[in-house]
């Protein structure tokens, strides 16, 4: 891979991992759990952001305790495990990842799903060597995407031996050929505001997907291309970093 080939970051929950229905189902049960009622998609998706605990302030109206905030991301988290058995990739997305890899350009996945999860699950599905690296949340949940996308392309550009995550925690795959990373070529595919948000911070361009946490309306709002596919976005991908 030379210098100006174009690489793509992908986010995991609710881009390459349609998880929308365990997303939903722990919500709400960790809500019921709490006392609070129960919420739509379409009202999650109009509401989500991050920092998590701002999604909860607009659900409450106030901030919540650290207190109540350690609670619902305990439950949270508790019932998603629960309902992720169910959840598999996104309609088309392994044969995307495949085509890009055969191609001969590189991918990688940033998420903040923990990342003692995320190895293991897109182990699992047998892709983990589409991908240069894997690198998922080490430490508390809930912040923002910036500082680890930042870190994410640092250790691409160090090669295998660099840690993405700034904890030693990240894990080289095999996949996509091997070259310097240029965040100016680099495409942040993802559900989320903060995809976009982080990929600007770390010089790197955006596409957002409709398929996952945000509405149309709000992914518009972050000034980048929204599309309604995977096979749009890599398709703009293309064009964006050319």
């Amino acid at each position: 891979m030379g210098t100006h080939a174009t690489h793509i970051v992908w986010d995991w929950n609710g881009t390459l991992f349609h998880d929308t229905e365990a997303v939903m189902g722990a919500t709400n049960a960790a809500f019921a759990e709490l006392g609070l009622p129960p919420i739509t998609l379409d009202r999650y998706r109009e509401l989500y952001c991050v920092p998590i605990p701002r999604f909860y302030e607009r659900l409450l109206g106030r901030l919540p305790t650290d207190a109540e905030w350690l609670a619902m991301d305990e439950a949270f988290h508790r019932h998603y495990a629960a309902h992720r058995p169910a959840c598999g990739l996104t309609e088309g997305a392994e044969l995307l990842l495949e085509s890009w890899q055969l191609a001969g350009r590189s991918q990688s996945i940033l998420s903040m799903y923990g990342h003692d999860e995320l190895t293991p699950l897109v182990r699992g599905f047998g892709i983990e060597a589409r991908f240069l690296r894997v690198d998922g949340r080490t430490g508390p949940s809930g912040g923002s995407k910036s500082e680890h996308m930042v870190r994410h392309l640092a250790a691409l550009a160090a090669g295998p031996s660099g840690d993405g995550n700034g904890n030693g925690n990240g894990t080289a795959g095999r996949g996509g050929a091997a070259g310097r990373i240029d965040p100016g070529r680099t495409v942040v595919i993802g559900d989320a505001v903060d995809d976009a948000v982080a990929a600007r911070h770390a010089g790197a361009h955006a596409v957002l997907y409709t398929g996952g946490s945000h509405s149309r309306a709000s992914l518009a709002a972050a000034g980048v291309p929204v599309v309604d596919t995977l096979a749009e976005a890599v398709e703009l991908a293309e064009e964006i970093a050319a």
